[in-house]
């Protein structure tokens, strides 16, 4: 298996390339912008092709292409997990922190995979994994503009899977809840009994997208009775909106945020 994860220098990529590196005869291509740590996780895991790059950059999806293709001649799983999450009431914050979670969330993925494309349906059956959150069904207040980007990725997931299909390459979405990693510890929700059972690890996460890409799931949601919220949030939306009224406060929205 050749396989490409983004954001890979921490968190649920760091993760999802050691549970990847696993598999027998794997061979994995880590990208991010902190190139020393993709080295040190290369060298821990028996060694990897390294692309420090930062992905909202024009040139960096076809960059990313040429490296891929020059070093392995085919990819069978893409794991885009890069992403980012920043705070901010519209009000306040306005459309440039739309733009910002855009930019990175979204689009990014958008352009990397289109560049890929060509080699993923060439190397078919294949895989592709976006790596979404809970806050890409369920809007919660203080951070709209990061569930704005991971709803139009869970939308484009769906559409790109009956898109891909028949060319052989199966797209699979994983929506993670609240998980602990560096730059999202969770404190406040991890120092709490009653909580704490809500929060992940990046290696649980790891496993759902090796579910939802080579195992052929539709989606994912870690853990996975947030997928009972999600669908709450389709039936009762009134309901949801009150429930969640009080809790537009300080707790960081999940995120796949190895991209910082």
């Amino acid at each position: 298996m050749i396989a490409l994860v983004t954001g890979a220098s921490s968190g649920i990529g760091e993760a999802t390339a050691k549970r990847i590196a696993r598999e027998p005869g794997a061979k994995l291509i880590l990208v991010a912008r902190r190139q020393d740590r993709l080295d040190a996780l290369a060298a821990e895991i028996g060694g990897a092709t390294v692309i420090d790059a930062d992905l909202t950059e024009d040139g960096a999806p076809a960059l990313v292409a040429e490296r891929v293709e020059a070093e392995h001649g085919r990819l069978d799983l893409l794991v885009n997990n890069a992403g980012a999450a920043w705070r901010g009431r519209f009000g306040e914050t306005g459309w440039e922190n739309l733009e910002r979670h855009m930019r990175l969330n979204f689009d990014a993925v958008a352009r990397l995979t289109e560049a890929l494309l060509p080699i993923l349906r060439r190397s078919a059956p294949s895989s592709i994994v976006n790596v979404a959150s809970t806050a890409g069904r369920v809007s919660r207040g203080n951070s709209g503009a990061y569930s704005a980007s991971k709803f139009a990725l869970a939308g484009w997931t769906d559409a790109l899977h009956l898109e891909e299909r028949a060319h052989g390459v199966h797209v699979g979405l994983v929506l993670p809840g609240f998980v602990t990693t560096e730059g999202f510890p969770q404190k406040e929700l991890n120092d709490k009994p009653l909580t704490r059972w809500i929060v992940s690890t990046p290696d649980k996460v790891a496993e759902a997208i090796m579910s939802a890409g080579p195992g052929g799931k539709a989606e994912r949601y870690v853990p996975r009775p947030y997928a009972l919220v999600a669908a709450a949030r389709v039936v009762t939306p009134a309901l949801v909106r009150r429930a969640l009224s009080g809790g537009a406060k300080a707790i960081t929205p999940a995120t796949s945020s190895d991209e910082k």
